[in-house]
């Protein structure tokens, strides 16, 4: 049974810092490319952030580039998203999923994904 946990979420300040992480497994996980979503209250999920499976490619949504960091341990099948300098616009609930065999035009797309962790809430305070 394929599973992905996050972990990390949390409140933090405006400015702050958090590192969210994903752990994967009942998959050959160095097979698959992981992505970051994320839900804001009454709006619809987007893409924040992937990392191809070989780790050779990352992508970042306009939003936060320059601000999270994602990077991959596949000795750990964990996936890490740095994020800093925060701001209330990134308050929402953080998911990542993992998906095989994805080309580089499918990264930012929720469908292109086969499996889907719980999430983990970030509240950034004003």
């Amino acid at each position: 049974q394929v599973q992905l946990v996050e972990s990390g979420g949390g409140l933090v300040q405006t400015g702050g810092s958090l590192t969210l992480s994903c752990a994967a497994s009942g998959l050959t996980f160095r097979r698959y490319s992981v992505g970051w979503f994320r839900q804001a209250p009454g709006k619809e999920r987007e893409f924040v952030s992937a990392i191809k499976s070989n780790g050779g490619a990352t992508f970042y949504a306009d939003s936060v580039k320059g601000r999270f960091v994602i990077s991959r341990d596949n000795a750990k099948n964990t996936v890490i998203l740095q994020m800093g300098i925060l701001a209330p616009e990134d308050t929402a609930v953080y998911y990542c999923a993992a998906g095989s065999r994805l080309i580089n035009s499918s990264m930012r797309s929720q469908t292109a994904y086969d499996y889907w962790g719980q999430g983990t809430q970030v509240v950034v305070s004003s």
